[in-house]
């Protein structure tokens, strides 16, 4: 049995920065999968008042490899483009120079997907419109829902992620810097939704 502290993700569960898991366990020998959010910024907490993180990456989906020290790949949402420096920072070590991350960010121009460098870790940033991140990806991945239906959480984690990590384009890159200058206002989720 794979336990989450036999993976890169075992520090983040420690910080309690793992949150809202809709899978968080054990999905094939050596592999530890997790869905949820990743708390990026904690806001100061009073006395023993649990309060909930400033902002998080929503929606992220990665794997953990028993032994390993990095996540090969992960994919998650950003509120703003500007907190993929916390991205970085926060997740540090567990991102390794060659994986695979793939961050969809609320205020970058809906034409645009970007490769950002940071430091020596290169994420692959796109849009998202009002989407999660489970439907970008599949859409991306061109994976049909009625191939996975039939899969438990965990099976379907492993082949979105798995066909991630086979999945190359080549985006125009730029510096987080240059991402940052170029970044839209953030737009409001709930903004044009009924009621």
């Amino acid at each position: 049995m794979t336990a989450i502290d036999d993976t890169p993700l075992g520090r983040l569960d420690k910080e309690g920065r793992l949150l809202n898991a809709v899978l968080k366990q054990q999905t094939k020998p050596g592999r530890f999968g997790f869905r949820g959010d990743i708390a990026l910024k904690f806001q100061p907490q009073l006395a023993d008042e649990k309060r909930p993180p400033e902002y998080t990456m929503e929606q992220v989906l990665t794997f953990g490899e028993e032994g390993k020290s990095t996540l090969p790949v992960l994919a998650g949402y950003l509120q703003n483009f500007a907190f993929l420096k916390d991205v970085a920072d926060v997740l540090g070590d567990a991102l390794s120079p060659d994986g695979k991350y793939i961050i969809f960010a609320n205020n970058i121009d809906f034409l645009k997907k970007y490769r950002v460098s940071y430091g020596d870790k290169k994420f692959y940033v796109l849009p998202c419109d009002e989407s999660t991140v489970w439907k970008e990806m599949t859409d991306l991945l061109s994976i049909d829902k009625n191939d996975i239906k039939k899969l438990d959480t965990g099976g379907k984690t492993d082949v979105v992620l798995e066909a991630a990590l086979a999945w190359h384009e080549e985006f125009e890159p730029i510096t987080y810097e240059e991402g940052v200058a170029a970044m839209e206002p953030v737009k409001n989720r709930n903004e044009n939704r009924p009621v």
